[in-house]
């Protein structure tokens, strides 16, 4: 890759480098292996960031206006080996712990495993995320920040990566069950529901045709996968539910639900919601899972 001489203030790609960098994100490129280049040719990484965010957006309305089919992006998978033999050996026994596969479905893809945690450690991220939890927020689609909304009425906190051995053992355990990079994982966020809180259904991903889509995509790229952990079980209430799929899974302490999306389009029927809390507390904690490693 060649560039214009780097500067701190400003970045304009030369026609060379901007007609390549198109043609390697039209081809699916991850913008975070381009911004890694970027910063390797001598740009610092916020004036990268925002030039490579200025392209994508140029692109993102390209097709937008030309309404171009979203491609197929490989995706997380824990059962793609073991999927013929887990109908007569329901488990998955990873070093730190024994994994029962509770259900299994292709479309959408769904797996819910049992004692993905054990209850120590449910009760130990609740005690570590208890002092921390404020008003829960959701992605401006137009700006690319954070803002309250009122279809999310939780509270919640998000860990640094690592930030003690705990949280560093349960990422790790993720990435190990699911096959896929340990840097490609968000840092995990908990969330606390009390009665009547929900989260209405939604999708994990976002929407690439949107102007606050291009500083995430920009770190990272899309998401492909959902993994929520419950930490414990509510008194009533508090499933996780899949409308355009029919599905509801109840919440019980130490599951986990995992689901992908290998488009950012309806057809993957991802949306899904938190159910109201009819009685009692929800508590989860989920990791969302990115196409590269996450900045």
């Amino acid at each position: 890759m060649t560039a214009a001489t780097p500067s701190s203030q400003s970045l304009i790609f030369d026609e060379p480098l901007r007609e390549q960098l198109i043609a390697r994100i039209s081809a699916g490129e991850s913008p975070d292996t381009l911004l890694d280049e970027l910063i390797a040719h001598g740009f610092d990484e916020d004036t990268a960031v925002s030039a490579l965010t200025t392209l994508l957006q140029a692109r993102l309305t390209e097709l937008k206006s030309s309404k171009i089919t979203p491609t197929l992006t490989k995706v997380p998978d824990p059962l793609d080996r073991e999927w013929p033999a887990i109908l007569e050996r329901p488990e998955l026994d990873l070093k730190d712990q024994r994994i029962e596969v509770q259900l299994a479905l292709t479309r959408p893809r769904i797996v819910v495993f049992r004692h993905f945690l054990s209850p120590h450690e449910c009760d130990q991220l609740i005690e570590l995320a208890r002092q921390r939890i404020e008003a829960s927020e959701v992605i401006d689609m137009q700006s690319g920040s954070t803002r309250r909304d009122e279809g999310r009425t939780s509270s919640g906190m998000n860990f640094q990566r690592a930030e003690t051995p705990l949280i560093e053992r349960i990422e790790r355990r993720i990435a190990a069950l699911l096959r896929w990079p340990y840097e490609n994982g968000e840092a995990l966020q908990v969330l606390r529901y009390r009665v009547a809180e929900e989260y209405q259904p939604h999708f994990d991903y976002v929407d690439p045709t949107q102007p606050g889509a291009t500083p995430f995509l920009a770190r990272g790229g899309q998401r492909v996968a959902t993994f929520l952990m419950y930490l414990n079980t509510p008194a009533d209430g508090g499933g996780t539910n899949f409308p355009d799929a029919g599905i509801e899974i109840a919440a019980h302490k130490g599951s986990a639900l995992f689901f992908s999306y290998d488009r950012p389009d309806p057809t993957t029927l991802t949306r899904h919601g938190g159910m109201p809390v009819r009685q009692g507390e929800k508590w989860v904690a989920t990791q969302w899972l990115r196409e590269s490693a996450h900045r």
